[in-house]
């Protein structure tokens, strides 16, 4: 086999294998103070945040009428996250409790945020849920594991708070989530960490689900499809 053949043969070979995804990045704008959770969109607090569209479901394809929407704020010790998202029909647990955890959250209609600080090990991450009543969970995820499920006994004392819009058929959630709990550096300008975004809604009849950057596969467990999140001062 000459060269001019192995070189042929190589890039024939690179070119069969599939480029992995370019990361996205969610510039995340500082704010000079903490704040009480808001959840309207117009409040000053969050006038000054970068919107990030998500309107696709896990396999990346655009779903029609459903574009909601995220806004990130950050301070020293705090991240801050606005979900809005429109619905057509609410799939809700009945009985909402809203002072502890509720388990198997993700059952239900909620908004999700992964988040890891560790890129050398990628399986290990935290993740939030907020449903529209205002019920959370949180959990410890480490996918070496085979339930990692059970991570919801960690707590990380994150903060949640959301409302209904019937009127306009909108639902809001937001979430304070302390540095400490997902990170352990201390927050700068210029930092970057791990990050996808998630909303599931619907009857099982009439179930959508949005991703962020969308897992392509039918669970939302794949940290090597996340995007970042990098602190900004403005």
């Amino acid at each position: 086999m000459n060269g001019f053949t192995s070189v042929v043969l190589m890039l024939l070979v690179l070119s069969a294998v599939p480029a992995s995804p370019r990361e996205a990045v969610v510039q995340c704008v500082h704010a000079n103070q903490d704040v009480p959770l808001t959840l309207d969109p117009a409040s000053p607090f969050w006038h000054d945040a970068r919107v990030v569209a998500v309107e696709k479901d896990r396999f990346g394809k655009i779903v029609p009428n459903f574009s909601a929407m995220i806004r990130t704020r950050w301070t020293q010790k705090n991240l801050y996250l606005l979900f809005v998202s429109p619905y057509d029909e609410l799939h809700l647990k009945p009985n909402p409790t809203t002072q502890t955890e509720t388990n198997e959250l993700w059952n239900w209609d909620v908004a999700e945020a992964f988040i890891g600080s560790d890129f050398n090990d990628i399986q290990r991450y935290k993740e939030f849920e907020v449903s529209p009543q205002g019920e959370w969970v949180d959990l410890d995820i480490d996918l070496h594991k085979p339930h990692h499920e059970d991570g919801w006994t960690w707590n990380s004392g994150f903060e949640s708070a959301a409302r209904i819009d019937p009127a306009e058929h909108m639902w809001y959630a937001a979430m304070r989530i302390p540095f400490s709990a997902i990170d352990h550096q201390v927050s700068v300008a210029g930092h970057t960490l791990r990050i996808n975004f998630f909303f599931s809604q619907g009857s099982p009849a009439h179930h959508h689900e949005l991703a962020w950057q969308p897992p392509m596969k039918e669970t939302f467990h794949v940290p090597e499809r996340f995007g970042l999140i990098r602190l900004v001062n403005n």
